[in-house]
């Protein structure tokens, strides 16, 4: 199977899921389920345009001010936009568990995005890669990608450090 590469903006990822995590946190200590469900839907918008959701706090903020700079890297975007939306509808599913009252069950969805975002952001593993991998390598149809040569499946591709920008 051919795996060919794109070029992979790191940093693009990282802001978006650094700003998931403080939405998530802000949301919580508020207790604003509204919080949850806009950051879902921004989520899950990001997934169906094929961009991290939350991609203009960097390129519209964080990088004109040169507070980050961009990591390139050759990788799968399939993956990345794979957990993404998987990450949109755990939040989804918190946000109307929220707003039925539920709110045990809606923030312990909130608080196991928050942990898998700050897993990949700070970490550099990525759950949601790792699955898509694994159902790629299980054959399950649209799931076609293979990790980047010399990469273990959800591990950020060799070349970034896990906290750099």
């Amino acid at each position: 199977m051919k795996n060919p590469l794109t070029d992979v903006d790191h940093t693009a990822i990282k802001i978006n899921q650094v700003t998931v995590i403080a939405l998530n946190i802000i949301g919580f200590i508020l207790n604003q389920p509204w919080v949850a469900l806009g950051t879902a839907l921004v989520m899950i918008a990001g997934t169906i345009i094929g961009k991290p959701g939350f991609l203009f706090v960097y390129s519209r903020l964080l990088k004109p001010l040169g507070w980050v700079k961009p990591r390139v890297l050759q990788d799968n975007p399939e993956p990345h936009r794979f957990s993404q939306g998987v990450g949109g509808v755990l939040m989804l599913m918190a946000g109307i568990s929220l707003f039925m009252g539920a709110s045990y069950l809606g923030w312990g969805l909130v608080w196991l995005v928050t942990a898998l975002a700050a897993l990949n952001a700070f970490g550099g593993f990525c759950v949601g890669c790792f699955a898509y991998y694994w159902l790629a390598r299980f054959n399950f149809p649209g799931f076609t990608k293979l990790p980047p040569e010399g990469s273990f499946p959800g591990m950020r591709p060799k070349g970034l450090e896990p906290n750099e920008f």
